[in-house]
């Protein structure tokens, strides 16, 4: 794939906010997060002090695994459907949270398993439920690329309309499956080290995501060098959407924050794809999925809070888009220190003051 170079966040400006902060009337390191949050919300607007965002948009790509069938999910086939309805009729817990944010949700469906009721939205599909990983390819090598180009055309729309902070997230039955196996093959460990409950799966339901997750790192690892066919291998449309979003906004300078697993397996392979783009992102929460624990090391991208939110329909970074805004209020509106007062010397001349 044929991208240009990501840019960095602005030093300058970073330096700026970083020498801001040392100046308010608060104890040195008193804010801890928060300013960190400041700091690197100046790199990436490049400007000191930032603005709060004041467009957050999350946009949740949704879709359907071939996966579900080994019996990976808690959830029955045709609950996709019905979530991404859920958030079109405003009553998902990430609609709830967005709007206490002030944020606007959008859901994108790329490959749910049904047929969709609005044509025009065709558009943005890529397939009907992705392959079986276990036992055949999630996509074909244009369906990934078609994939990837979705998701940046969707960046360019949401910017272009005034986006300026991007929260992407996924809903799907079975998406944890392939994101686990994305992980375990770009981290290096082994099945038992990724799995966790996803939908809330029961001892059995593990084993069987054990065994699913082992047999499509087997057919993925030939191509570890190549993050496309990866996709193509052991992903979904979803994950390769979400990779190619993930790569634009770091093209655009748009800031992100990642929510769940699903989002922080295509991370992995966005910076893959796009060296450098992980620098336009952040984490907004700790998964309890222990393959988002490798996805924050790998990236280097501590979260920001930890709330035990399982759901990755971005429900997690809604709830922090009000900590993004207070940190930009924060460089900006305290007040700065006076200056010390000059201490008189014993002899009544000013400490400092030249002596005649």
């Amino acid at each position: 794939m044929d991208l240009p170079a990501v840019t960095a966040p602005d030093a300058d400006a970073r330096r700026t906010a970083v020498a801001q902060y040392s100046l308010l009337a608060v104890p040195t390191g008193a804010l801890g997060r928060l300013a960190d949050l400041g700091v690197w919300l100046a790199a990436v607007q490049g400007q000191c002090p930032p603005r709060p965002p004041g467009r957050p948009r999350v946009v949740v790509i949704a879709a359907d695994h071939g996966i579900a069938a080994a019996g990976v999910s808690a959830d029955p086939p045709g609950a996709t459907a019905r979530q991404v309805e859920s958030i079109r009729e405003q009553n998902a817990p990430v609609t709830v949270v967005a709007t206490v944010a002030g944020a606007s949700v959008r859901v994108v469906d790329v490959g749910v398993d049904h047929e969709p009721q609005d044509g025009a939205l065709e558009r943005y599909r890529v397939r009907r439920g992705s392959g079986r990983i276990d036992r055949e390819d999630a996509l074909t090598a244009d369906e990934a690329e078609r994939a990837v180009a979705i998701g940046r055309a969707l960046v360019d729309e949401e910017v272009d309309a005034g986006a300026d902070l991007l929260v992407p997230s996924s809903l799907g039955v079975g998406a944890t499956t392939p994101a686990s196996v994305l992980v375990a093959l770009l981290c290096g460990v082994e099945p038992v080290a990724v799995i966790g409950r996803g939908s809330g799966i029961d001892d059995n339901g593990w084993m069987r995501k054990a065994a699913a997750v082992r047999d499509a790192m087997r057919r993925g690892k030939p191509y570890l060098r190549d993050p496309m066919t990866v996709l193509a291998t052991a992903g979904g449309a979803d994950l390769a959407v979400l990779a190619g979003f993930l790569v634009q906004a770091a093209l655009r300078k748009t800031p992100v924050l990642l929510d769940g697993l699903v989002v922080g397996a295509a991370a992995l392979l966005a910076d893959e794809i796009a060296p450098g783009a992980k620098e336009w992102w952040l984490a907004a929460g700790r998964s309890p999925e222990p393959a988002m624990s490798l996805v924050i090391d790998r990236l280097g991208l501590p979260p920001l809070v930890d709330l035990g939110i399982r759901l990755g329909d971005g429900t997690g970074a809604a709830a922090v888009v009000p900590l993004v805004q207070m940190a930009a209020r924060l460089v900006a509106e305290t007040a700065v220190a006076e200056p010390p007062a000059a201490v008189p010397s014993a002899a009544g001349t000013p400490a400092g003051a030249p002596v005649e």
